[in-house]
């Protein structure tokens, strides 16, 4: 069985190709510049066939884009499918779906209308994911669409994590609550570490970092989500690349009237000149950061460290939430390629049973386990694949 993964922006498109049967990717690339003048790349995971990097093609629409990349796929010369009817269904990656999904759904008429209602929660990524959607619908009339939300996984939480202590009526109105992102990812490296730990997921208690750009920490209490750090924006947490993370609201409104800001400077800041770039001044990068904190750069090491003992608070925090942990993930850019950083958070934590093995942990981007044998807690390495888990949930829809 083969789904075309799609992840839609207002002018890109991510795509694979896989089976998620078997776990191979067939091929996968990225549309850029839609709307201006199209840039096409296609890299096919078959041996013998080109690799096409950042050509031209008119991309005007979204449209046009799913027809290069369906083109792509089924070339005489270069394609991995021998026609469309080898697409068995498409999965859309849609980032929010507020109260209204709690799990993948097949697209309709009704969960497209569900989708539009949630624009106002993730204004930037909804009307995208929208229009990704309707382009495959137009391009693929017939086949299959399921929709793979962001926040879906996290809708187990309670109401005693969820709740944010304003008046009520901004949540019975206005739907303002903690909603929690990156919910593919957490959802995915879970149920690898079940299998990895011979158990069921309703036997564990796990604590998953998903720690890079973007970064959130999620406790998973039998299979589901009972916390995360991602609050109602993926704004919220720990400090991230160029994102401030939690912080007292006060700091706005102090900001705001000595610098004369408007709402939209202030959150300008927050998201896009704060995080470890705005405390280090040299990169969102945690690699820059490493070689540069090397040199002497004591605010590029200080930002590293705000970051690292912002997840060990995390994680201390829900192994009490959760009344104890057999295993904490990590996962994403940093969480999979940067040992130093996972020593340094797991350190510290030896009086939950946290032993790490210096040796073991000395890995990148490789499924294992990074504690030590007499490690009460496990630790374990599991690379995210947000897109096998699309694609894997498209199956089990579409099978019914």
């Amino acid at each position: 069985m083969n789904i075309l993964v799609i992840n839609a922006g207002s002018s890109s498109l991510k795509y694979q190709l896989l089976n998620p049967e078997t776990g191979d990717l067939l091929a996968k690339g990225l549309c850029e510049r839609i709307g201006i003048d199209g840039k096409f790349t296609y890299k096919p995971q078959v041996e013998g066939k080109k690799v096409l990097d950042a050509i031209d093609v008119a991309m005007p629409t979204h449209s046009e884009a799913i027809q290069a990349v369906l083109n792509a796929l089924v070339d005489a010369e270069n394609g991995v499918i021998g026609s469309m009817k080898e697409i068995d269904a498409v999965g859309h990656r849609v980032v929010h779906g507020g109260e209204a999904f709690n799990k993948s759904v097949l697209i309709t008429d009704e969960v497209m209308k569900a989708i539009e209602d949630c624009i106002p929660l993730a204004p930037l990524h909804n009307p995208a994911n929208l229009t990704g959607i309707r382009a495959c619908q137009q391009v693929m009339p017939g086949v299959p669409m399921v929709a793979v939300f962001d926040t879906a996984f996290h809708q187990t939480m309670p109401a005693k994590a969820y709740m944010y202590a304003l008046p009520y009526e901004y949540y019975e109105n206005d739907k303002v609550r903690r909603y929690g992102f990156h919910g593919t990812s957490h959802k995915y490296v879970a149920g690898r570490a079940a299998a990895m730990l011979g158990k069921k997921p309703e036997e564990l208690k796990l604590i998953s970092c998903h720690l890079g750009n973007g970064s959130s920490v999620t406790a998973v209490d039998g299979g589901k989500s009972v916390d995360t750090s991602m609050g109602f924006t993926p704004l919220a947490g720990l400090p991230m690349g160029t994102r401030s993370g939690d912080l007292d609201a006060g700091i706005l409104q102090y900001v705001m009237n000595k610098y004369n800001m408007n709402i939209d400077e202030m959150l300008n800041v927050l998201n896009k000149k704060s995080g470890v770039q705005g405390v280090s001044g040299v990169s969102s990068d945690f690699r820059d950061l490493e070689n540069a904190h090397k040199e002497g750069n004591e605010r590029a090491g200080l930002a590293v460290d705000m970051f690292n003992y912002g997840v060990k608070k995390l994680i201390g925090a829900y192994a009490a939430a959760m009344g104890g942990v057999d295993a904490i993930i990590f996962t994403a850019g940093v969480g999979e390629n940067s040992a130093n950083q996972r020593l340094a958070i797991a350190s510290g934590l030896e009086f939950m049973g946290v032993k790490m093995d210096a040796e073991a942990n000395n890995v990148r981007g490789k499924e294992t386990v990074i504690s030590a044998a007499d490690s009460k807690v496990k630790v374990l390495l599991i690379p995210t694949n947000e897109e096998l888990m699309i694609a894997m949930d498209t199956a089990a829809i579409v099978k019914g």
